[in-house]
C-alpha cells in the first residue's frame, strides 16, 4: 500500500488525530477510524449538527502491523466479536469492510444466540459497499498528514 487519500466524518475540523477510547464499542478496536470512500465519511459526519469531512493523506509505513480483510469472511467475524467484547489486538492498522448499523444489530444477535452464524451470513448484505482504517496506535497516526476539512451539507 503506498500514498492514498482518507476521508474522517466528524463535527470538527481534527488537525492532529488522536486514538480514541470510545464508549461505544467498534469493528477494529479503539483507534482513528478512516475511509476511502468520501460518500462514507460524508455519512458519518451527518451524524452531527455541523458535519465536517477531514481528508488526509497516508503514507505508509512498512514496519507497521497491518491486518487487512479483502472481504467479509469468517476471520472478519471473528475479529469483529473480539474487539466489540473488548479483547485487544496487537495491530498497528486494521482494514475492513465496516459492520453498518444492520449488520451491527445481526452481530449482536449472533453473539447474543438469537441466530446462528449461517442465519448471520445470509443476512449480512450490504446495500452499499463500505470501507475502513483504523489507525490503532501512535505509531499508525503518525503515517497521517492533514490537508484539509469540509463542511458538508445535512
Amino acid at each position: 500500500m503506498g500514498k492514498m487519500t482518507v476521508y474522517h466524518g466528524s463535527y470538527t475540523i481534527i488537525n492532529t488525530p488522536k486514538i480514541l477510547n470510545s464508549r461505544h464499542t467498534k469493528d477494529f478496536g479503539p483507534g482513528f477510524y478512516c475511509t476511502i470512500i468520501r460518500e462514507q465519511a460524508e455519512r458519518w459526519a451527518r451524524r452531527y449538527s455541523t458535519p465536517v469531512v477531514n481528508t488526509y493523506t497516508v503514507r505508509m509505513d512498512t514496519s507497521l502491523n497491518l491486518l487487512e480483510f479483502k472481504d467479509m469472511s469468517e476471520e472478519w467475524l471473528d475479529f469483529i466479536i473480539n474487539c466489540r467484547n473488548h479483547v485487544a489486538h496487537s495491530y498497528d492498522l486494521v482494514i475492513g469492510a465496516m459492520a453498518n448499523d444492520q449488520i451491527y444489530n445481526y452481530i449482536a444477535d449472533y453473539i447474543d444466540g438469537i441466530i446462528t452464524r449461517e442465519q448471520f451470513w445470509s443476512l449480512a448484505r450490504f446495500k452499499y459497499p463500505t470501507h475502513q482504517i483504523n489507525f490503532c496506535t501512535p505509531e499508525a497516526l503518525k503515517c497521517l498528514e492533514f490537508i484539509c476539512s469540509k463542511e458538508v451539507r445535512q
